[in-house]
């Protein structure tokens, strides 16, 4: 499948997963549910409370676009 399918695949199992969790009813199989990064899709190395993986969270913050983040040094 191509990349565009796979995204569209698990957009679909995350509505299908939040309307059976509305429902009240326990979803068939909660473990197939993943994250994704919101700009390239990837879905390794995903970090939770920026919604992104941790290659797109260093490009944006070395570039000053995640704001209260900056480089270390000791």
């Amino acid at each position: 499948m191509t990349r565009t399918a796979l995204i569209n695949k698990q957009r679909n199992q995350l509505a299908a997963f939040l309307r059976a969790k509305a429902d009240g009813r326990k979803p068939k199989f909660p473990t197939r549910i993943y994250n994704r990064c919101s700009l390239c899709s990837r879905r390794h190395g995903f970090m939770r409370f920026f919604g992104i993986c941790r290659i797109c969270f260093r490009e944006h913050a070395n570039e000053g676009l995640l704001p209260g983040i900056k480089k270390s040094s000791w």
